[in-house]
């Protein structure tokens, strides 16, 4: 699953179209290395003014700063620079047109979770590109096999 956590300001992501313009982006990303849709998780946390902070100075309307955590449990990636690099300029593709072109700061980081430590309602996942997981991604839901997962 891909977790991403937007922490925005007030003025920022706030309206539902804004907001699934993001996510059909990101979620993009995703389903284009055949992860089901529904394994894309994406929080919007809005700041109230005052509670955003970047090098000790509080972050001015004018340059709204929008921080992303992401967290990545479906796939772990090969420990080599240039996927790392490749996974990472996607991200900065899918975030362009809602965050950079609209002259916002941003930052962005991934972590890699532990596969094994992850159930979707009591299930442990089907292994990446199983037969299961397809049906998984045709179904956009989890569903049971009857082996004994919940």
């Amino acid at each position: 699953m891909p977790l991403w956590l937007v922490f925005h300001p007030e003025g920022t992501f706030e309206d539902d179209a804004s907001k699934e313009a993001l996510v059909s982006d990101v979620t993009e990303i995703y389903t284009g290395v055949g992860l089901p849709a529904f394994y894309v998780v994406v929080n919007f946390i809005k700041m109230p003014e005052n509670t955003m902070w970047v090098g000790g100075k509080k972050v001015k309307k004018e340059r709204p700063f929008i921080r992303l955590a992401i967290e990545h449990i479906a796939v772990t990636l090969p420990n080599e620079d240039e996927v790392y690099k490749k996974t990472a300029n996607k991200v900065d593709a899918a975030i362009k047109p809602h965050i950079s072109d609209k002259g916002y700061d941003w930052e962005f980081h991934i972590d890699e979770t532990e596969r094994r430590l992850w159930k979707i309602n009591g299930m442990f996942p089907p292994a990446f590109k199983s037969e299961e997981e397809k049906v998984w991604a045709r179904e956009n839901r989890a569903v049971s096999f009857g082996k004994g997962n919940i």
